[in-house]
């Protein structure tokens, strides 16, 4: 028996909004397949306003409201079963997040959960990579966004531990981590994985799939730590406008692409990882993962 359904998530990030709606198709008592049917990125920048003012503007608000009144209509052509938004690290710390949060269920009836970083990195950690990666290895899986970066250890398939730092690209920017706070991430990283002998990265993020995409890998390749070296060096060698210009960047893309390559970097040397796999998957599947798994449960 043939079942097709489509399952839709919003992730509402630092530096983007995103809404990915993937085909789910069951046949018999085979493995379900879980396909990328669309997948729309808005740059609303909400950590600008919120790492530097502690709230989200109105123009970010309306701009919120214009985004999820066309994920809604997007979702109901693609006749979506089941959705779910979450926000991460700037709409929960936005002193009006939850304010907002109301007004957009009211305006566009779509309700959005503010989870926090352990919550986030354990839908990230709910993604099948074992589809996509060798589960008999160690990786560290990197997860990085505007507002925080979420770090879970994986060996021999199961989740051995996994931790949120509020080390995010928007914030790097705006020049609000400390020191300190690089010092408590490679303090982390290093305990959790020193008694492995092999560790590899699992990059995820907008910035690394720019990345990989540029470097002509084909895709379950990884990418090697000097490969990633050198591109961090070529970016810095460019201006900002040379970056848009030149690298065809988004412009949303160009600024954030450096502070992030530096924390897929650091995260490499702390973990002694030679290579660094970009499968592509991120908060939105686990999302869309965990749903299809609790509709399992249901059944």
């Amino acid at each position: 028996m043939l079942n097709i359904e489509k399952y839709a998530a919003i992730d509402i990030g630092s530096n983007a909004i995103r809404l990915l709606i993937m085909t789910v198709t069951e046949y018999g008592n085979n493995p379900p397949h879980f396909k990328k049917t669309s997948l729309v990125r808005v740059p609303i920048r909400l950590g600008a306003d919120v790492f530097l003012d502690g709230k989200i503007s109105e123009r970010n608000y309306l701009r919120m409201v214009d985004a999820m009144t066309a994920f809604r209509l997007l979702m109901k052509n693609h006749s979506v079963v089941r959705f779910r938004a979450c926000a991460t690290s700037a709409m929960r710390e936005a002193s009006n997040g939850a304010e907002i949060v109301k007004k957009i269920k009211e305006e566009t009836d779509i309700a959005i959960e503010l989870i926090d970083g352990s919550v986030e990195a354990e839908l990230i950690a709910s993604t099948d990579l074992q589809d996509l990666i060798d589960s008999e290895k160690t990786f560290l899986y990197v997860d990085v966004g505007g507002g925080s970066t979420e770090f879970t250890i994986f060996s021999n398939g199961h989740t051995v531990t996994s931790k949120s730092f509020q080390l995010g690209t928007v914030r790097i920017l705006n020049d609000m981590v400390r020191e300190s706070m690089w010092a408590e991430v490679e303090q982390w990283i290093k305990v959790n994985t020193h008694k492995y002998e092999k560790v590899s990265l699992i990059g995820s993020g907008g910035n690394i799939n720019s990345i990989y995409t540029s470097s002509g890998k084909k895709l379950g390749k990884p990418l090697s730590y000097f490969f990633l070296s050198d591109y961090y060096e070529k970016l810095k060698s460019y201006t900002y406008h040379e970056r848009i210009y030149e690298l065809q960047m988004n412009a949303d893309r160009a600024d954030v692409i450096i502070p992030a390559t530096r924390i897929y970097l650091s995260a490499m040397k702390w973990s002694r990882a030679k290579n660094i796999y970009v499968p592509k998957i991120g908060l939105a599947d686990g999302i869309i993962k965990t749903m299809y798994n609790e509709k399992l449960k249901q059944n």
